[in-house]
């Protein structure tokens, strides 16, 4: 092989490496992130826990609190 189709195939090696990883840094991105959505528990927020006897103003207290405790 010459030294100019030496360089193509290195230069196309790069390219398609780059690629690669950059698809592969998305799937990655994109893995976290469904882990992230399924693990969270965007519904659960703050709020005064039911039968407790003083509320301050502005605090309001779920129904049914949707929210596991986290361990």
């Amino acid at each position: 092989m010459s030294a100019a189709t030496m360089k193509h195939v290195n230069a196309k090696f790069w390219v398609w490496m780059a690629i690669s990883a950059g698809l592969l840094l998305v799937l990655m991105a994109n893995a976290h992130m469904v882990y992230v959505a399924f693990s969270s528990q965007p519904d659960c927020i703050d709020h005064v826990k039911r039968g407790a006897s003083v509320a301050e103003a502005g605090k309001f207290s779920a129904a049914s609190s949707s929210c596991t405790p986290l361990h």
